[in-house]
């Protein structure tokens, strides 16, 4: 177990399980921004077969503008990684802690929108797991 991230599981195949993850962080105010099908780059560029792996970008708009105003660079932090990885049919979802990435920046109003978007996908976490 690490310590820059939180994981949730979900008995669906990856494709699937994205979209229920889109719909469960839209009820917590956040939003896939980003989708990277890192398995389809790999095929692409190495033409190597992989298990499905996609990294995508979660984002609150607010949050990400307080975040940006205060520190224009904070944009280097943004958005919240989610890593969706499918193994035997179940799709895990890992999920960046804002909290250690944007601590980073050693500001009050960053610490305190990192808690706030800690919170929100923790909640989702908790939706994610009871579905």
């Amino acid at each position: 177990m690490n310590t820059f991230s939180f994981s949730a599981q979900i008995p669906q195949p990856i494709d699937a399980a994205v979209e229920t993850l889109k719909a469960t962080l839209m009820k917590h105010h956040l939003g896939i921004v980003s989708d990277v099908d890192v398995s389809a780059i790999v095929k692409n560029k190495l033409d190597q077969d992989m298990p499905s792996y996609r990294i995508l970008g979660a984002c609150n708009p607010k949050m990400a503008k307080t975040m940006i105003d205060e520190i224009p660079e904070a944009g280097a932090l943004l958005p919240c990684t989610i890593v969706a990885r499918e193994t035997d049919g179940k799709t895990v979802f890992d999920f960046m802690d804002p909290v250690i990435v944007l601590g980073l920046a050693g500001n009050d109003t960053m610490d305190q929108v990192a808690t706030e978007a800690s919170e929100k996908l923790k909640a989702a976490i908790a939706d994610l797991n009871n579905s």
